[in-house]
């Protein structure tokens, strides 16, 4: 990782660790679940030679950034606090952000809590879900998807975590990371990500390297996967504390760029809402939809060149 920099900040009363590269206008990259910010690795040599400061902390419970024990510590408003205190640690000014799973759901709130601190929104795979006035987040994909479904397996502390240490830290990674088989993602008990029936460890796509795998594995190892799954656990607590935003719109310049063999583009529903014109009444500012042919969740990792020259191409203008 040539050129890349780490170092700790101090935000919302946590310790975070950033990785960074280059001068010039601000890009902020934030990863998702089970991830860090080394997903973002190709983005940010790509960019940073562009001419663009690369910013990617690893988020609350992940890698080398604080962990606090209590679920309620993830809410959207800690993570947003989390950002914001990062920007203006940077200077304050508005950022380019760029976004994938989790991190997109987190770039959606600062997007709605704080539009003023970012310029332009590079959104990957998770689009813009509005507040269900009725109905909570996990009580709704229990009726629609079932107890099986990872959202809902993943609520009860301890419980996957326990799971995941059942198996090699490596293999779950590996599953986790490559696995395209279409939505609503399950996990049945006992063996959740299907490794019980592979004879061998699991084969790497070109796009991955056992350096890769292995980064990733030591910090899971040392961390833990707890902090990542709190977020699934405050997922209620945050619909709870948004009411003041149900009907709200995020009124700033957005791509959406997607797999069409990512688990979240083909779970029932979500390709209406995108296409159909719910996504555009909602995100009123959206630029474009770009959906890659043959790519799957982790689409900047798996296409990094593309991504790259999407994610470019499109921040230029603003």
């Amino acid at each position: 990782m040539d050129g890349i920099e780490h170092r700790t900040v101090r935000v919302n009363g946590i310790n975070m660790h950033v990785a960074e590269k280059g001068e010039g206008p601000t890009i902020l990259f934030l990863h998702g679940f089970p991830e860090l910010w080394y997903t973002w690795r190709h983005q940010i040599q790509a960019l940073a030679a562009q001419g663009y400061h690369c910013v990617a902390p690893d988020l609350r419970g992940y890698g080398d950034t604080d962990s606090p024990p209590s679920v309620t510590s993830y809410t959207c408003f800690h993570v947003v606090g989390d950002l914001v205190s990062l920007i203006d640690s940077l200077g304050g000014e508005a950022v380019y952000l760029v976004a994938h799973d989790w991190g997109a759901m987190i770039g959606w709130y600062l997007c709605m809590f704080r539009p003023d601190k970012v310029r332009a929104y590079a959104c990957m795979s998770v689009p813009y879900r509005p507040r269900h006035p009725k109905m909570k987040p996990i009580e709704t994909m229990k009726m629609f998807f079932g107890e099986d479904y990872y959202m809902c397996r993943f609520q009860e502390v301890g419980v996957m975590e326990d799971e995941i240490k059942s198996f090699e830290t490596a293999e779950v990674l590996k599953k986790i990371l490559t696995d395209k088989r279409p939505g609503p993602p399950c996990l049945p008990k006992g063996d959740p990500f299907g490794l019980k029936a592979l004879n061998g460890p699991l084969p790497l796509p070109s796009w991955l390297s056992e350096d890769d795998i292995k980064y990733n594995v030591d910090k899971f190892n040392e961390k833990g996967f707890a902090g990542g799954l709190n977020y699934y656990r405050a997922l209620d607590l945050n619909w709870e504390l948004t009411t003041p935003w149900t009907g709200a719109k995020v009124n700033l310049p957005v791509i959406y760029v997607v797999g069409d063999e990512d688990m979240v583009y083909t779970t029932p529903g979500l390709k209406e809402y995108v296409h159909g014109g719910g996504f555009k009444k909602d995100v009123p500012l959206l630029q474009d939809i770009v959906v890659m042919e043959g790519v799957g969740h982790f689409l900047n990792q798996e296409k990094p060149q593309e991504c790259t020259a999407i994610i470019h191409d499109f921040i230029k203008k603003f």
